[in-house]
């Protein structure tokens, strides 16, 4: 029986280096807990554009097509901001979700016991938080037609075109109705249907989706409606499903709840591959941070919390995952901090490798 397969994209700024720290949780699982992946490395974004001239070669995309999961650190930084956009390092990652056809984002968001006081919102608010939102990633908005900039009378237009098919809609809601029924069995589907015929039939494939969760309860909410709830009681919600408009919106409102946008990773998942298992990409949420890159200061917390989703979703490792996500909820109740996790009290900073051998460390204690 063979190893499953992980690609390794580290990228950019920061990507190297809290890379470094998921290998030492790889290699700690293969020697502890005799789970062993077949791993690779490659380029993407700035670092491929170095080497290649572009930010993804064919070559990594047919590795990233072939195997178990891809983990990928972060892309871009101001050196390459006058590049033209065909090659620019965000141009890798969108190919890799495009030609994988990811087309279910998953962001958690999940707030630590020991980070509680880190959000803007009252302590009793977030404490204990963990909802998940499922954003539909290939359709939409952002990718209908027609688009651009066009001349209009004496003046121009900027046109963008919501637009979705019914098997677009389910299959982002069918993925979340899975996750639900591994989690607290409630899905929120988030639309405009009292404005937007895309909408409309949103509403109407959700609710037919439903039909075969008899497990799942179903609600439906405004999506501006669903804003204003994650900042009044965002422990109301289990899983939100939603567009990719109103995904990328909420998300990041979501993400905020927690008080640390870099202390959450992500999961872009696609169809069932020969296998089973789901074409998957897992990313931290955070950026390249190239102010800080090569400094010892990245928190690489968010990546491998990435690493503990492809534990769970494309190798069915939930406990394993549970385990490494443990060993991170009991370094952080030790009071250890990387530089961005410092309150106004201030305090000591550990460094990045620092941080992983802590989590290393309780990982060895949980045995």
């Amino acid at each position: 029986m063979t190893n499953p397969s992980l690609l390794i994209l580290p990228g950019d700024g920061i990507g190297p280096e809290v890379m470094a720290e998921v290998r030492k949780v790889i290699d700690w699982f293969g020697a502890k807990r005799g789970i062993a992946f077949d791993v690779e490395e490659d380029l993407v974004g700035g670092s491929a554009y170095d080497e290649h001239g572009v930010p993804l070669t064919d070559e990594t995309m047919a590795r990233a097509q072939a195997v178990d999961a891809v983990l990928l650190g972060a892309v871009g930084g101001p050196k390459y901001d006058d590049l033209d956009f065909s090659v620019k390092p965000e141009r890798g990652l969108l190919r890799l979700r495009k030609e994988m056809d990811l087309f279910a984002n998953l962001r958690p968001a999940q707030c630590f016991d020991a980070l509680a006081d880190f959000s803007s919102l009252k302590k009793d608010v977030v404490a204990g938080l963990d909802l998940m939102i499922v954003r539909e990633l290939t359709s939409g908005i952002y990718f209908g037609e027609p688009r651009g900039i066009f001349e209009e009378g004496n003046e121009r237009v900027g046109i963008n075109t919501q637009r979705y098919t019914e098997s677009e809609i389910e299959r982002a809601v069918r993925a979340a109705f899975e996750l639900a029924m591994r989690r607290g069995r409630r899905v929120c589907s988030m639309e405009k249907a009292n404005v937007m015929e895309s909408g409309i039939l949103w509403r109407e494939v959700a609710n037919r989706v439903a039909q075969d969760y008899p497990e799942v309860e179903l609600t439906h909410m405004y999506a501006d409606n669903g804003a204003m709830q994650l900042v009044r009681a965002p422990k109301q919600f289990d899983v939100i499903v939603t567009d990719n408009l109103f995904g990328d919106i909420l998300s990041d409102c979501a993400a905020m709840l927690t008080g640390s946008l870099g202390m959450l990773p992500s999961a872009s998942l696609g169809a069932p591959m020969e296998n089973g298992r789901p074409k998957a990409l897992y990313e931290p949420v955070h950026g390249s941070a190239p102010d800080i890159a090569g400094q010892g200061k990245a928190n690489p917390i968010a990546c491998i919390l990435s690493f503990a989703m492809a534990l769970r979703y494309s190798f069915d490792k939930g406990d394993e995952a549970a385990r490494l996500e443990a060993a991170v909820e009991t370094v952080l109740a030790e009071g250890k901090r990387t530089a961005d996790l410092l309150g106004p009290e201030g305090g000591t900073p550990i460094s990045t490798s620092e941080m992983g051998d802590a989590i290393i460390g309780a990982l060895d204690a949980s045995l």
